[in-house]
């Protein structure tokens, strides 16, 4: 999900083949079903009402809700090309009740909630797409809309501190997405998510992982940490006091 200041590569062929991402990014099978757990873990004897930021395809909904039964989720994306799938893949959640898939910009519908006025919220390979000053106001808004005790659970790609080491990662990724694409013959959805890559990297946007962590912690969120990290994928969560 991008602000709508950004051109979304999500709303072309990136969207609609987002599925390679599992063959691109292997790490993001494991982030998914941790964002999940941590949810389920949360309060469960508790009937939680939740946001989910970028929720794609519905691959980290299906996570969310098929974890936790007493979840009721307001999905939201700004691709309708991804939120078409997602309503597909989950249309027995739907029917259900349990989750609500809306078109929107993150910032512009966190803006409309009422001040503490919901218990979780998710968000799994999103954040790290918005500039730096629009993710500081989506962090903002995420901790004025969580209830006192509210859960923030965010997968994401988090950028390694040491530099060397960061652009040695990157270096492996950007190798096995050429063989892994080159391999399956697509190699349009190559040259889409190099470019994406390069916007991920930009100065921008990169979203470093300590950094990231002090800006939470200066907003006023609690008990900042990491759970899970296998590379530059890592699952942080974090408390409104």
């Amino acid at each position: 999900m991008f602000s709508m200041t950004e051109h979304n590569p999500f709303t072309g062929r990136i969207g609609e083949d987002y599925g390679f991402l599992s063959i691109m990014c292997p790490n993001v099978v494991t982030l998914t079903r941790n964002l999940g757990s941590a949810i389920a873990a949360w309060q469960p004897d508790t009937a939680l009402q939740g946001l989910e930021i970028g929720c794609g395809t519905g691959l980290s909904t299906l996570s969310l809700l098929s974890q936790r039964e007493n979840l009721h989720l307001r999905a939201f994306d700004a691709s309708p090309v991804m939120l078409e799938q997602a309503r597909e893949n989950l249309a027995e959640y739907i029917n259900a009740g349990r989750v609500e898939f809306i078109e929107s910009d993150a910032l512009d519908f966190l803006q409309q909630q009422p001040d503490a006025s919901i218990d979780i919220v998710a968000s799994n390979y999103t954040i790290h797409n918005f500039l730096h000053d629009y993710r500081d106001k989506v962090f903002a808004e995420i901790l004025r809309v969580l209830r006192p005790g509210g859960l923030f659970a965010n997968g994401d790609r988090f950028a390694m501190d040491d530099r060397a080491q960061h652009l040695a990662s990157t270096q492996a990724d950007v190798r096995h997405w050429f063989k892994a694409f080159t391999e399956l013959e697509r190699q349009d959805l190559l040259e889409d998510w190099i470019v994406h890559l390069l916007s991920d990297e930009s100065p921008e946007h990169i979203m470093y992982s300590s950094t990231t962590l002090s800006t939470m912690r200066s907003l006023g969120f609690a008990d900042v940490r990491s759970s899970y990290r296998e590379g530059v994928d890592m699952l942080v969560t974090a408390t409104k006091p």
